[in-house]
């Protein structure tokens, strides 16, 4: 896979672009822990990372995007779990506790997240399908070599599940890790 911090979904970056790009995840982030979701905009953004709003909108076409774009590159950049057990119950805990707490301490960002990824803008398509690949390439690698594909769409459907009720404010992060875990022992024996 080629470095997530050069590469954008709309195009290749150069070192000084992939900074750019760094700054304004992180202002995104820093926006909607004080303003929520509904107070981000791209704009209020760019002023934060002081950068220009039409250089933030070359990278990024709706605070949706955005969005999405920070968490494709936190779950990018976080390197897949080395299971140590031979279990795989515990290897997909592993799994699905490990991308569930990439969010569990931003709430905002958490929620934030889960609006974004059900938008229609086409650029989170693009990492709709990428995030959704990476984490089904995950799940099959912590299931095993002769992973039952009925099991892996399972555990897709459980994480996406749980994703969306803890976006909804049903259960922390924390608790829906537990309960993703509880699901996959049910499961998996």
């Amino acid at each position: 896979m080629s470095d997530p911090a050069l590469e954008s979904t709309r195009r290749r970056l150069t070192a000084k672009q992939a900074d750019t790009v760094d700054r304004l995840g992180r202002a995104a982030v820093d926006v909607l822990s004080r303003e929520g979701f509904a107070g981000l905009t791209v704009r209020r953004v760019a002023a934060e990372a002081g950068v220009g709003a039409a250089t933030a909108y070359t990278y990024f076409s709706s605070k949706e995007h955005l969005v999405a774009e920070v968490f494709w590159r936190r779950l990018a950049g976080s390197p897949c779990a080395e299971h140590q057990s031979g279990d795989p119950a515990v290897r997909v805990i592993e799994v699905l506790g490990h991308i569930s707490l990439l969010v569990a301490d931003e709430p905002e960002f958490a929620g934030a997240v889960t609006t974004a990824l059900l938008g229609k803008d086409p650029d989170v398509e693009v990492l709709r399908l990428r995030i959704g690949r990476d984490i089904r390439e995950r799940l099959s690698a912590a299931v095993g070599p002769d992973a039952d594909p009925a099991v892996v769409d399972t555990l897709e459907m459980l994480y996406s599940g749980a994703l969306v009720r803890a976006g909804m404010g049903y259960a922390t992060y924390e608790e829906i890790a537990q309960k993703l875990e509880k699901a996959a022992r049910l499961m998996l024996g």
